[in-house]
């Protein structure tokens, strides 16, 4: 008997599911029990090209539709999405091994978020009109043409539609390829579109690791790339896009600081510490994973932090009550597992966790180090795990250099209820998307995206129009036109 989540067929190319076995095998692999669950077969080069050809005529059709028609289409596949939101989040747990109670929360609701407010704004996608004296230019917003997205695996539904949203609201067409870890959710959405009264192909998704990703991003018929990936992929993608002078948006890995000051609100700050370093069991790009609590409060916040992590409830992804799950892999659990034998090696003191967890499945204990230092390993590389790195800091301009001091800038917290300082820290944080006593919020209407390392481009919000349209300019003479002979 098939498993619920094996999918029809491997891809979804001009509005179907379609099949070709002869790619390389994926098993799908489900986090909790380390069971193969589903099997999907890598694109090989004639479906990239079957995906790619589809999209190109679908994305003409789609582009002489009007926005408020395109809008209708996003904002039907968001209330679809929303009618489907536990049996996508069923999926989705399979797929990542994420809680059920978080995936019905987090990721098919903000992915129909996403479609609701592209679909919003698609038909407010206008030029200007700039008069110059008798003369005038007016400016038309118009699609870059075809898009690519590549998606990561931790959030596949959502980044699904973070990426497809704004593209197909500015009148793109998208081929997607998901993460070969977590290759079911995107089909799903890609079917939701096709169902809301997209053409057939506006929305592609077709499976494979490396090698498929890199001949999308090379492909001339690809006019922009969108990653969302670690920094050393993001580099290898970004290379690639430039030989074809294509477009992207990169949405990469974070060290990023949080803040803790001693005036701050001891159970609100390590509210945020547990969202930044332990939802999503620690997967996520933004988490704030360098806590820097001042020395006066530092030991009453470990001894509460150390309380509160050991109320985590790991168990069975499908059980409501669960609300840590496993690594979405094996590999990566024993990627997480090493650092944390690093940080033990290197000094750092073990608050609490510090091992895998006595259960089937990939899980790994929420892991708190105290008395870490920034030269330690645990402190200066991406983790993507329940790690959470506690340093000590003395006074405020130290602890902004000390937070500065790594190749990454994709987010920043802080935690005062000194609101100037807490704008004045904020606006020294070199950082692309920043809190203030809270952390890891991801609202559709903000925009989302790093500095430095993390990334180029902003994913989300009225920025994300930027990404996937281009301006064409008209100067318009009313006189006669003259010249020097």
């Amino acid at each position: 008997m098939t498993h619920p989540a094996q999918p029809k067929a491997s891809h979804f190319i001009n509005g179907e599911y379609i099949e070709d076995t002869s790619g390389t095998p994926i098993p799908v692999i489900y986090a909790a029990t380390g069971e193969e669950i589903a099997r999907v077969y890598a694109a090989t080069p004639a479906i990239v090209d079957q995906a790619l050809a589809s999209a190109q005529a679908a994305q003409k059709i789609w582009a002489k539709m009007s926005g408020t028609e395109r809008g209708r289409v996003l904002r039907r596949a968001a209330d679809i999405m929303r009618e489907r939101n536990h049996d996508l989040s069923v999926l989705e747990t399979y797929d990542t091994g994420k809680p059920l109670q978080e995936t019905l929360v987090a990721d098919a609701t903000s992915g129909a978020d996403a479609l609701e407010y592209f679909g919003g704004l698609a038909a407010s996608l206008t030029g200007e009109h700039i008069q110059l004296g008798e003369d005038w230019v007016y400016t038309i917003r118009e699609p870059l043409g075809l898009c690519v997205g590549i998606g990561a695996w931790n959030y596949p539904t959502q980044i699904a539609c973070w990426k497809g949203a704004p593209a197909l609201a500015c009148g793109n067409s998208m081929v997607f390829k998901p993460s070969e870890t977590t290759p079911l959710c995107a089909l799903k959405v890609a079917e939701i579109l096709i169902e809301a009264g997209a053409p057939a192909g506006l929305y592609n998704v077709i499976q494979g690791m490396g090698e498929v990703g890199a001949s999308l991003v090379t492909d001339p018929r690809v006019d922009k790339v969108s990653l969302t990936g670690s920094v050393p992929t993001g580099k290898k993608v970004y290379a690639a896009a430039a030989e074809g002078m294509k477009h992207v948006t990169m949405e990469l890995g974070g060290k990023s600081p949080m803040l803790v000051f001693e005036d701050a609100d001891i159970e609100s700050a390590i509210s945020g510490a547990i969202n930044g370093n332990f939802y999503s069991s620690g997967q996520v790009c933004s988490n704030g994973t360098r806590v820097f609590v001042h020395k006066d409060i530092k030991e009453k916040f470990l001894a509460r932090l150390a309380e509160r992590t050991a109320t985590a409830k790991l168990g069975d992804p499908m059980d409501e009550e669960v609300n840590f799950g496993p690594m979405v892999t094996e590999n990566q659990m024993n990627i997480v597992l090493g650092y944390i034998e690093k940080g033990k090696a290197e000094g750092a003191r073990l608050i609490c966790g510090g091992a895998r967890a006595e259960m089937d499945g990939y899980y790994v204990q929420p892991t708190v180090f105290a008395d870490v230092t920034d030269d330690m390993t645990i402190a200066r590389e991406e983790i993507f795990g329940p790690v959470m790195c506690v340093l000590d800091f003395e006074t405020e301009e130290e602890a902004i250099t000390r937070a500065n001091d790594t190749e990454f800038g994709l987010s920043a917290g802080v935690f005062t209820k000194d609101f100037t300082r807490a704008h004045r820290v904020i606006g020294q944080l070199e950082a692309g998307s920043c809190f203030i006593n809270s952390y890891n919020d991801a609202p559709v209407e903000a925009p989302f995206g790093g500095v430095k390392a993390s990334g180029v481009g902003r994913e989300n919000s009225k920025e994300a129009i930027k990404h996937f349209s281009q301006v064409k300019s008209v100067y318009v003479r009313m006189g006669d036109c003259e010249a020097a002979f």
